[in-house]
C-alpha cells in the first residue's frame, strides 16, 4: 500500500483502488487531495497493467464536499485548475484529458457536492443503504460548478435534477437508486467489497473491447447518435485481436478467458 498524502493507492490485480484519506475533515477536498486523485486517474490510464480503477473513502463519511476556504482563489479566477501532463480531469469535464478507463464509485456516509459531481463523472456507482447525497450549493448562494447541473439533468432526466438542484434537500441511497445516482446499493458494511468485486469483474473483461465500448458509450454523450455511423467498421479490428479468438477459444473449451489486451 502507498501513500500518497490525502489519498492512498494500491493495486490490487488488475484493479487500482484510489481512496480518499482525510477522514478528520470528512475527506473534504483541498487542493492536495484534487490533485492526488487526478495523478492516481493518471496512473490507472497510463498503466497497462490496470483496467479498471475503484474510488472508495476511509472514515465515516465519503466526503462533505470542497473544503471551500482552500477554494476561494479558484472561485476568484473563474476556471478550473489547469490540467498538467501527469493528471487526468477527475470530473472528466474535459474530454481530452478525462481518464479513458472505466471507474466504479464505493460511496458511503455523506456524499455532498463535489462528492456527487466526481461520482457523476464515473460509469458505476454503488452506495450504502445509510448514504445521504446533497448538492447543496443552493443553500449556500452558490451554485453547482462541478458537473452536476448537466449530468444530473443527463443521468436522472431534468424534473428529477431540479427537484434537488434547486432546493439543495438531501436524498438518501433509496431515492439514489430511483433516479439513477447509483446503480446498486448494498449494506454499508458492504460497500467496498461490492465495489471491489464489480471493478474485478470489469477489470477481467477483454481490455481492447472494453476500451471500445467505454469510447463509444462516451461519445455518443458529446455527439449524439452519430456515434451509430460507423460501429461496425470499429468493430473489424476487435473481431481481429488476440483477445476475440481467446474469447471464442475459451467459450468452446468451457474455461476462463485469459485476455491480454491485443
Amino acid at each position: 500500500m502507498t501513500p500518497i498524502n490525502k489519498v492512498i493507492i494500491e493495486e490490487r490485480g488488475q484493479v487500482l483502488l484510489i481512496g480518499l484519506n482525510r477522514p478528520e475533515k470528512y475527506n473534504a477536498f483541498d487542493h492536495d487531495t484534487w490533485h492526488e486523485v487526478a495523478r492516481a486517474y493518471k496512473l490507472l490510464e497510463s498503466s497497462s497493467n490496470l483496467h479498471c480503477g475503484l474510488v472508495y473513502a476511509n472514515g465515516k463519511h465519503f466526503t462533505a464536499g470542497l473544503d471551500l476556504p482552500e477554494w476561494t482563489d479558484v472561485f476568484s479566477s473563474g476556471e478550473w485548475p489547469a490540467i498538467p501532463p501527469d493528471e487526468c480531469d477527475p470530473l472528466g469535464l474535459r474530454p481530452e484529458h478525462r481518464c479513458r478507463k472505466p471507474i466504479v464509485m464505493a460511496i458511503h456516509g455523506i456524499c455532498y457536492t463535489i462528492g456527487i459531481e466526481l461520482a457523476l463523472g464515473a460509469e458505476v456507482r454503488i452506495c450504502g443503504r445509510g448514504t445521504r447525497f446533497g448538492q447543496i450549493e443552493v443553500r449556500r448562494g452558490i451554485m453547482a460548478c462541478g458537473g452536476a447541473t448537466v449530468r444530473m439533468v443527463q443521468e436522472f432526466g431534468y424534473a428529477n435534477a431540479q427537484r434537488y438542484l434547486l432546493t439543495g434537500d438531501e436524498f438518501d441511497a433509496e431515492t439514489a437508486l430511483r433516479i439513477g445516482m447509483v446503480q446498486e446499493v448494498v449494506d454499508d458494511d458492504k460497500v467496498f467489497d461490492a465495489g471491489l468485486s464489480l471493478a474485478k469483474n470489469i477489470a477481467a473483461q477483454a481490455p481492447l473491447a472494453v476500451q471500445a465500448s467505454l469510447d463509444s458509450s462516451r461519445n455518443y454523450l458529446l455527439n449524439g447518435l452519430d456515434e451509430c455511423a460507423d460501429l461496425v467498421a470499429r468493430e473489424v479490428p476487435l473481431m481481429q485481436s488476440e483477445d476475440a479468438a481467446e474469447g471464442v477459444a475459451s467459450f468452446k473449451e468451457r474455461r476462463q478467458a485469459v485476455f491480454k489486451g491485443r
